[in-house]
């Protein structure tokens, strides 16, 4: 089935249309941006918070747009009816991409689609999967976190024919997102890389959590598979009993279980870890840290279902590319900044300050620059004492820089259980002075740990001190060139 055909958009988006397309051009694939549109594509006008695509249509058909679909009729690009571009006019273009979402996923008939949830470790555990899976098959994987009702479809159609994999990443804030986007996808596996204490202001408790991320199991094929962690008991009993599944973790029972994981350095000279499953397979990745070992032993559970043998696995493992903003490590004007600031909840802020802690002490201060983390109800304030409780327990940092009204609970507990320790709360972290203040403190020879929620930004202070005087910004490893 050709399911980019003309009547076949039309059907799956529930439209009309205002210009009928060339029946003999091709079109593959969507874009929502006009500026990333490529000949031959859908391009989808969506109504954002600051912009709307129908503002852009004649920049997207001059672009070689095949189809653009939208909500009025006055967006018909300027000369649309005497040129070879489809205009499609829907009641809601939003709801109709992710109609065109899941018509394109039915019609895939030989391509395994895959599923990445979980509270922590999506985006990684994406991009380790696609590492891995890319030495023997070919497919697409989500660009970025597009986890939602807008990026999983966009997944699903800009794979290409011939896919061996697609791999979504499926997200949530709220309950019943998670099976939304899982009937949308309909995977052949699901993966489950942890339960934490993730959009608690909707979820509830970690019981809630487990109910909605496990959503995705519903949702898999006949025949497929689950893969999930060993180490939530709340999500255990959420798999149905009928359902093959992998489980993976700490515990004495997952069929995958890490057994040791340690810093290591890696054939190129980055950082990395090296870690064992079940005391008999020894693999590395150029990521840090326990989690992502976890995250790790997950991509070997889907490869190996995929048939991707053990020395591919390694190799895949130790090629992937972590993602921006995960644990990046930048050296800037002689201080290493770890920039792990994408997004933050209770355990990923955690196992951050444990992965810092791990760390051998620099030249210079070790400094810990936490911020708010988000979406938490009235869980909160507890949270963020917490945070203040493993930060001392930890003995990892010389300083701290807290930002945010949040953060306020956890300089309390500093205040009271580490009274040694240097901390500067900053309430307001949208201060433009306050965020040069803090990145003009920062001294060569200093580790700086960056993390915190998406919405609070932290990327200024790097941003910040890449502006200052003669700062340029480099990893703070370099690989080695490669060999030939």
């Amino acid at each position: 089935m050709n399911f980019f055909s003309p009547d076949a958009i039309r059907t799956a988006a529930a439209g009309h249309w205002l210009a009928r397309p060339d029946p003999a051009a091709p079109i593959l694939g969507a874009a929502i941006d006009s500026r990333a549109v490529r000949p031959g594509q859908i391009f989808i006008a969506l109504k954002g918070r600051q912009t709307d695509g129908h503002q852009f249509t004649a920049d997207a058909a001059a672009r070689g747009a095949a189809v653009i679909i939208v909500e009025r009729d006055d967006a018909l690009p300027p000369d649309a009816r005497r040129r070879p571009v489809g205009v499609l006019r829907v009641a809601d273009t939003r709801k109709a991409l992710l109609r065109l979402g899941a018509a394109c996923r039915r019609a895939m008939e030989s391509t395994r689609v895959i599923a990445v949830g979980g509270s922590n470790g999506k985006t990684t555990t994406v991009r380790l999967l696609h590492s891995v899976l890319s030495t023997r098959l070919r497919g697409t994987c989500s660009p970025r976190s597009f986890n939602n009702d807008i990026g999983v479809p966009l997944t699903l159609l800009n794979a290409r024919p011939g896919d061996h994999y697609v791999i979504c990443e499926v997200g949530t804030n709220a309950p019943g997102e998670i099976a939304a986007l899982a009937d949308v996808v309909q995977p052949d596996i699901a993966v489950i890389t942890s339960i934490g204490r993730e959009h608690l202001e909707g979820l509830g408790s970690i019981a809630g959590v487990a109910r909605e991320e496990a959503a995705v199991f519903r949702a898999i094929r006949p025949g497929g598979l689950a893969v999930c962690t060993a180490d939530c008991p709340e999500l255990r009993p959420l798999v149905p009993p009928a359902l093959a599944c992998v489980r993976f973790g700490l515990a004495e029972d997952a069929d995958l279980r890490l057994t040791a994981s340690e810093p290591a350095t890696l054939p190129d000279g980055r950082p990395g870890l090296r870690l064992r499953i079940n005391d008999r397979w020894t693999f590395a990745a150029p990521l840090e840290g326990r989690h992502n070992a976890l995250n790790c032993c997950a991509a070997v559970a889907v490869a190996r279902r995929l048939n991707i043998d053990d020395d591919l696995i390694a190799a895949g493992l130790l090629a992937a590319e972590p993602p921006e903003m995960r644990w990046q490590r930048l050296l800037i004007a002689g201080a290493e900044i770890i920039n792990d600031a994408y997004n933050a909840n209770p355990e990923s802020m955690l196992a951050a300050l444990r992965t810092f802690a791990a760390l051998p002490r620099p030249a210079g201060r070790r400094t810990v620059i936490l911020a708010d983390m988000l979406e938490l109800g009235p869980a909160g304030p507890d949270a963020h004492a917490e945070i203040a409780q493993a930060l001392a327990e930890l003995a990892c940092a010389d300083r701290a820089v807290l930002i945010g009204p949040l953060m306020a609970h956890a300089a309390e507990r500093l205040a009271r259980i580490a009274p040694g320790l240097p901390v500067q709360h900053l309430p307001d972290g949208d201060n433009p002075a306050a965020v040069a203040a803090v990145a003009a403190d920062i001294r060569p020879g200093d580790r700086v740990l960056l993390k915190g929620s998406r919405s609070m930004r932290l990327e200024r202070i790097v941003a910040a001190l890449q502006q200052g005087p003669h700062r340029p910004v480099v990893p703070a490893a370099d690989p080695a060139p490669a060999r030939t």
